[in-house]
């Protein structure tokens, strides 16, 4: 285990391709290294995915929003929206937010 992986041991972001298409997963506390950790893996351009996995959430920083946001935006533009699974932590930083999404 890296010194990178200690860091974002408590929060990860994944896309995950699945027979239905993308999915974008957030899980425990995404804060800003998961965030960071995300962008070294996949680059910081969002892509379409059919899901976005978030019920596992334990914690959203801004960043960990403004992924979420991006992928859901990006997923719209294409036509076919992505589904939202929230966990209650992502509820409250969506509301926060002033954020409407559907799923």
């Amino acid at each position: 285990m890296t010194l990178s992986d200690l860091r974002t041991a408590r929060g990860v972001i994944r896309l995950l391709n699945s027979s239905d298409g993308g999915v974008l997963c957030l899980a425990g506390e995404v804060d800003a290294a998961a965030v960071a950790d995300f962008v070294r893996r996949y680059g910081r351009e969002p892509l379409p995915v059919a899901r976005i996995d978030a019920g596992s959430v334990t914690a959203l920083s801004p960043s960990g929003l403004e992924i979420l946001l991006d992928h859901l935006e990006v997923a719209a533009r294409s036509g076919r929206p992505a589904t939202l699974r929230r966990s209650p932590a992502v509820l409250r930083r969506l509301a926060e937010a002033g954020a409407s999404v559907g799923g």
